[in-house]
């Protein structure tokens, strides 16, 4: 009798160690769809950015952000004159955001509370994606085809620095505690290492056998990044050394990375139609717990700590032309009114 009370006080206390840190499964996985939240409108998207704190999401589209209520998942706003948006970052204490225009190489400071454009900033040709960096306070606009950072203070606009880069970047991250911003240079198959402090890249890291990162994530607690590679490995990199600890498969076309502390969990959205849901159980293991289904092209994703839920923006398509020899190969175009965001958590899925 003392041996079962023993085991079941056991089982119970892992019960509850399981309920503080592990999903709870369905049959094929944690994750399942929710629910869409209609948008509408003409053109492509891009990047996707949530506030915990202000309970919204930032969704890039076409020539303007569209700001949706996560309260109430409806579309409760919108912020214009972005023109050819690519990434929103944000800057809640200062109640500011940050809109990278691909097509006129500035970047819009906003007034969260009001959603109106205070200024813009110059940056380097077709600035990307953006991050926020909380110690030194300034934004990093990342320049695709200028291959350099635009630094400038969040509170001012003043541009502080401008940060030649050996490649094209994609996704990065910030690490206050450490002082580093880390960048995916897409082309080189590297990470560039920043030092917030001196503006310099002060290392570049490669990531075989990870090529083509395009997607960053990052676990502060235990120094791991998160990148999202074109050979369909996510790679988990030791943001102190460089050193690739392990990777995991995942699908076709991934385009954004993000990481769950809440959880433990590790997403990459793809243009497959899937998102690979990853654990970290530890610095050092890496294990794919689900192979999501999502819709084809819905590559683009955000978390939300608070809930866990994952937002992609996607669309309906129309059906590509009859392929012509020796012609440059033709995206689909996007049926008009069909944009849309898809939400996908832990609770219960409702019948679509």
């Amino acid at each position: 009798m003392k041996n079962k009370c023993h085991r079941l006080m056991g089982l119970i206390t892992f019960g509850f160690l399981g309920l503080a840190s592990l999903p709870l499964y369905g049959a094929d996985g944690p994750y399942h769809w929710i629910k869409d939240i209609p948008v509408g409108g003409e053109g492509g998207w891009d990047y996707l950015s949530v506030d915990e704190a202000g309970r919204r999401l930032y969704v890039t589209h076409a020539t303007k952000v569209v700001v949706i209520d996560l309260n109430k998942d409806e579309v409760v706003g919108e912020i214009g004159d972005t023109p050819g948006p690519h990434g929103f970052a944000l800057a809640p204490r200062l109640q500011r955001g940050f809109s990278s225009n691909g097509k006129e190489n500035k970047v819009s400071i906003v007034d969260l509370a009001t959603l109106k454009t205070l200024s813009k900033v110059e940056t380097g040709p077709n600035p990307d994606a953006i991050l926020f960096e909380p110690v030194q306070e300034e934004v990093y606009a990342f320049n695709g085809r200028g291959k350099s950072v635009t630094v400038f203070e969040a509170a001012s606009g003043k541009v502080v620095a401008t940060i030649p880069l050996p490649g094209k970047p994609e996704f990065a991250a910030a690490d206050p505690k450490a002082g580093r911003v880390y960048c995916n240079l897409e082309d080189k198959s590297e990470v560039a290492v920043i030092d917030i402090k001196t503006h310099q890249v002060v290392q570049c890291w490669p990531i075989a056998p990870g090529e083509e990162a395009s997607g960053m994530a990052f676990d502060a607690e235990h120094h791991r990044l998160f990148l999202g590679c074109a050979n369909q490995k996510m790679v988990m990199m030791d943001s102190a050394t460089g050193k690739v600890v392990t990777t995991v498969p995942i699908g076709q076309r991934v385009d954004a990375n993000a990481f769950d502390p809440g959880t433990q969990l590790v997403f990459n959205s793809n243009g497959d139609g899937t998102v690979t849901v990853a654990r970290e159980e530890s610095p050092e293991k890496l294990v794919v717990v689900q192979n999501l289904k999502t819709e084809r092209g819905a590559k683009t994703m955000a978390l939300d700590p608070k809930t866990h839920r994952i937002y992609l923006a996607s669309a309906k398509f129309e059906p590509l032309p009859t392929p012509v020899p020796g012609a440059p190969r033709q995206r689909p175009k996007i049926v008009p009114g069909t944009f849309k965001i898809l939400v996908y958590g832990m609770e219960p899925s409702p019948e679509r």
